[in-house]
């Protein structure tokens, strides 16, 4: 996995926990939903880059 693509995931998972942690915490429904859903791109692109580099050690780069 790319250092940076890495970094663009952790960041996004993090950014996300941290928005459904404070909307819980103030009772906003909203934020909390929207914290849920950038942790799970943040998953999904986590996921997608360790795809990437299966494949490449499976073809032997």
């Amino acid at each position: 996995m790319s250092a940076k693509n890495k970094a663009k995931a952790k960041a996004e998972q993090a950014k996300g926990q941290l928005k459904e942690t404070t909307g819980k915490a103030v009772g906003d429904l909203s934020m909390e939903a929207e914290g849920r859903a950038e942790k799970a791109k943040g998953d999904v692109r986590e996921a997608a880059e360790k795809g990437r580099d299966t494949l490449k050690r499976k073809r032997g780069r």
